[in-house]
């Protein structure tokens, strides 16, 4: 983000002219909610003079009068032109940055809950700390949420010097530990600037518990971070163990990012419970042997394969077995589907990359490594066995949720971003979200040009490299998007040919991502970088720190030049590639380069523009322009935004009905979690319908352990339960989800049938846990319950795409528990968790055995 020039006082007035005559562009409903906006912000330019002349002290008593209108009952909307003034006047002195009014209008979109559209380059850290601070003032705390962590750090950091001259406090969270903003503490004494370098950032940072992270007035994190956090308080067994506190106001950046393209990625927290099976290397050798179109075919389009009888034969042979269905049931069926699967639709180095002796996601929509992320259902196993690395324990789920349901949470959420208009109609059904997209401060000096449509994939790149050679030897910028660290190599080596020095950009080399980005703009750079690298990161013409002589060389030579080796399939992510060139009034151009073989036309487009392509007869590294072949492309890319927004909605549908289960069993949990004894003894009173034997008994235990041990050691063992019978009811609704697909044969609505059955095993759930409380409560005495939250995986899981990785079940580990000991029997003998116990209770072992207290006699 540039240094923002200081208009004078005579600027006003021209500056709402001019955003008056924008707002004629964007349509009526914008048009008018941007007009009556217009003045808010007059109001607001009107207290610049007036808070240009406090001092420091003085702003910080403004800061504390608000926050006393509000306690009074004005409401925030009341108190808008002097708080946004306030925080204008606090940058202008920290950051030497003034807030624009275009920028002013941002900010008054996300304090109403809606999301701002604004171009790459227009300020977005900056807009945010107007309903930041606003917001705050309340002293609810407002969260907000970046795309990674060295985002969070770098804006706690730069946007800490306002917030704290207010007199507001700011924490960060992350993913190894959190820190409160304190410019007494120096950690590092380097010069801190503008550019967004991905070094690690920690100036003015001290360290500091996740708790106190929370209760400052604005945190920042990303949104695995909050989420995760939002589960684990949900296992936790004492208060002191919680971290969270209110869901009052959110602020995402780079919304669509995070609420559409990570919405197909579950939160989960898992805990291994059992050594990975031989079954997959088996089945990895099967799958080897297999070929496509005689054994299976592949349907690229859904990223699915079908088996064929010749090869279901086949891996019978070489299994040794007469019938694979009865003889070992659907379980071997799934390991070789999995297996096939791995093999045929999942590429090393395009969805995975093998780093240290694992297997490393690599992220779809940026082409960044997503390390500790998992696919589900035993296929990041078959994955594993695939490539002859280590193959990790299988895990069972301890709590979930989806990012729809966690952002739901908030009292109100806004976002920004560049991309959102094209997705306005999921963010509005989904999240209640309108889209306002806010003029730019300075009309856009960005050329868009055609496409240049190629027929073959090495006739395209020749034509690239051909272009970037002559851009590179005038001196002109290009920055290169590709879709896949295997493009972004395969470029690089026409590059290499042609004798062009150039930057990569990938998964494989992303620790310099920032400075890379940041730097991209000198004079003669050529930067290939897989789409959306850098994202949050400026690039400043002439690069960064620039001289003035430097950005109006780059200028004069046309500004950057961005080049994009094939449509992506979201109109999005081009449209984010596109948003590199032409900041803040800046010169640039943007050009696709398209051909037949890329994977958005070999898929999707029509068998008649194949056919069209091919009777031309044209050099393979000959463009053509032709307008069918564009229209194709735009309906390929609808057609698949249209599968994901489906895929988005049928997830949230499903996960709706387990989401009133999981608020009611997390309201009872954090019921219990604060619970005086007396809460306690009132629980137990009712689930046993106040029997005068069981509170007898209970009694006897409170005045043999003390009032304080009885407490702790009933709670935990209340939650114990609950937390059990959660897990197996989220397994029950899991493999349940499964099975009513099949209803649909038989004309039964499946999400009906998952409704209705579901409900069912909610009712039984909870009578199941309090039954199971009363079984175990005469064992209290000698139990020794675990005393801190049990160790566990948070995995991050996501749903399939069309033409790339469906990472079905995408894990950021946490830290990992050890395998559970094996339970036996006075013979010696192993019990199986769905085993009779041997004390002849009746119950299953995994129910009965599950607090292992001396009084719980094996026979």
């Amino acid at each position: 983000m540039r240094a923002l020039e200081f208009p004078g006082v005579g600027c006003y007035t021209t500056a709402l002219l001019h955003m008056s005559f924008l707002t004629s562009f964007f349509g009526d409903g914008t048009s008018s909610y941007l007009r009556s906006i217009e003045p808010v912000v007059a109001t607001i330019n009107g207290l610049e003079a007036t808070f240009a002349e406090k001092t420091d002290g003085q702003l910080r008593q403004a800061t504390e009068r608000l926050k006393e209108r509000l306690v009074q009952g004005e409401m925030t909307d009341d108190i808008l032109p002097e708080a946004f003034a306030l925080v204008r006047e606090a940058a202008k002195r920290t950051i030497k940055q003034r807030h624009f009014d275009v920028q002013l209008v941002g900010g008054i979109t996300l304090h109403k809950g809606k999301i701002a559209e604004m171009r790459t380059g227009e300020g977005k850290t900056l807009v945010a700390t107007l309903p930041t601070f606003l917001n705050a003032l309340s002293g609810k705390g407002v969260h907000v949420v970046t795309v990674n962590d060295y985002l969070s750090r770098r804006d706690t950091v730069w946007m800490g010097q306002i917030y704290n001259l207010l007199g507001l406090s700011v924490a960060v969270i992350n993913h190894e530990s959190s820190y409160l903003y304190d410019p007494a503490h120096k950690e590092l004494d380097h010069e801190r600037d503008e550019v967004a370098s991905f070094k690690v950032v920690y100036e003015f940072l001290r360290p500091c518990t996740r708790r106190e992270a929370y209760a400052a007035d604005i945190t920042y994190g990303t949104n695995n971070e909050f989420g995760f956090d939002y589960l684990r308080d949900h296992l936790v067994y004492s208060e002191g163990g919680l971290v969270q506190r209110n869901y009052h106001f959110a602020v995402v950046d780079e919304v669509d990012s995070i609420l559409i393209d990570e919405a197909r990625t579950p939160l989960i927290i898992s805990s291994p419970f059992a050594e990975a099976e031989s079954l997959y290397a088996k089945f990895s050798e099967i799958a080897q042997a297999l070929t496509a179109g005689e054994h299976y075919d592949v349907d690229e389009k859904l990223r699915a394969i079908t088996l064929k009888d010749a090869g279901i034969d086949r891996a019978e042979k070489l299994l040794g077995i007469e019938n694979i269905y009865t003889e070992r049931g659907i379980k071997y069926v799934h390991h070789l589907e999995t297996a096939v699967r791995a093999k045929a639709l999942f590429e090393r180095d395009r969805e995975y990359v093998v780093k240290d002796g694992e297997i490393v996601i690599v992220d779809e929509a940026t082409g960044r490594l997503q390390p500790g992320r998992r696919w589900s259902e035993g296929l990041h196993q078959a994955i594993e066995a695939k490539e002859g690395v280590k193959v990790q324990q299988e895990s069972r789920t301890l709590a979930s949720i989806t990012f729809q349901n966690y952002f739901r949470l908030y009292d109100k959420l806004a976002g920004m971003t560049g991309t959102a208009f094209t997705s306005k109609e999921e963010f509005f059904k989904v999240y209640g979200l309108d889209v306002i997209p806010v003029p730019p401060n300075k009309p856009s000096g960005r050329k868009d040009e055609v496409d240049l449509i190629y027929q073959s994939e090495m006739g395209k790149f020749k034509a690239i490299a051909r272009h970037i050679k002559g851009l590179n030897e005038k001196g002109q910028p290009v920055l290169v998007g590709t879709v896949s660290i295997e493009k972004n190599e395969l470029l690089s080596a026409f590059l290499t040919k042609e004798g062009i020095r150039h930057e990569i950009l990938n998964a494989k080399n992303h620790e310099r991502e920032g400075e890379i980005v940041a730097q991209a703009g000198r004079k003669g750079s050529v930067v290939i970088a897989t789409n959306m690298a850098g994202r949050g990161v400026d690039i400043l013409l002439g690069g960064a720190p620039a001289s003035k002589e430097a950005a109006e060389e780059i200028r004069a030579l046309g500004g950057l030049a961005v080049i994009g080796t094939e449509r992506h399939e979201a109109r999005r992510v081009d449209n984010q590639l596109r948003g590199r060139a032409g900041r803040q009034g800046d010169p640039g151009s943007t050009q696709f380069f398209v051909s037949m073989e890329d994977s958005l036309m070999r898929v999707f487009a029509s068998d008649t523009v194949k056919a069209l392509m091919g009777r031309l007869g044209i050099p393979e590294d000959e463009a053509i322009q032709n307008r069918m072949v564009s229209r194709s492309l735009e309906s390929a890319q609808e057609k698949i935004e249209g599968f994901h927004f489906d895929s988005r909605k049928h997830l949230l549908e499903y996960d709706d009905v387990l989401n009133h289960h999981r608020r009611a069993i997390y309201t009872k949990r954090q019921g219990l979690v604060h619970a005086s004894l007396e809460d306690l003894l009132g629980f137990l009173e009712e689930i046993s319908a106040g029997d005068e034997g069981i509170m007898k008994m209970v009694e006897e235990k409170k005045q043999q352990l003390g009032p304080e041990s009885f407490t702790v050691i009933l709670r935990q063992l209340v939650l114990q339960v609950i937390d059990l019978y959660w897990m197996e009811h989220l397994e029950a609704m899991e493999y349940m989800r499964g099975s009513v697909r099949l209803r649909a044969y038989g004309q039964r609505d499946p999400l009906v049938e998952y409704k209705r059955e579901g409900l069912n095993l909610f009712k039984n759930l909870e009578s199941d846990i309090h039954g199971q409380i009363l079984h175990l409560l005469p064992n209290i005495g000698g139990v020794s319950f675990a005393a801190e939250q049990p160790q566990a995986q948070a995995i991050h899981e996501s749903a399939s795409s069309p033409l790339s990785a469906p990472t079905d079940d995408a894990a950021h580990t946490r830290n990992q528990a050890p395998a559970a000991e094996k339970s036996r029997d006075a013979s010696g003998h192993e019990i199986g968790r769905n085993d009779p116990c041997p004390c002849d209770s009746g119950l299953k072992y995994k129910k009965c055995g599950l607090i292992n207290a001396p009084e719980h006699k094996i026979k």
